[in-house]
């Protein structure tokens, strides 16, 4: 086997153990996520987000418009699950733009 075989062959190992890595980590998050919802522990979280408008004008200038902050509903884990976003990154940004 050639230097350019066994590397190439490392490569894929490498790529493919990551995807499996990432897949692995995904289903045993959805698994805590899934047993914290049946127990009725706290699988869902609240986070104060502020969501703003940004109108474009005529004139080529910008009008924001600001709705006051609202809580929405986020899960408590690594990964979105529900069609909620994880805390986490909800906490990390608190304002959601708009662009109208």
């Amino acid at each position: 086997m050639s230097l350019r075989q066994k590397l190439r062959l490392g490569v894929i190992w490498v790529v493919g153990g990551g995807a499996a890595l990432i897949v692995l980590a995904f289903l045993i998050d959805y698994g805590v996520f899934r047993f914290r919802v049946v127990t009725g522990r706290q699988a869902y979280g609240s986070v104060v987000v502020r969501n703003y408008y940004a109108v474009m004008q005529k004139n080529g200038k910008t009008e924001f418009l600001f709705d006051p902050p609202a809580p929405w509903t986020c899960v408590n884990s690594l990964f979105p699950h529900a069609g909620y976003p994880p805390c986490w990154y909800l906490s990390r940004h608190p304002e959601e733009r708009t662009d109208l």
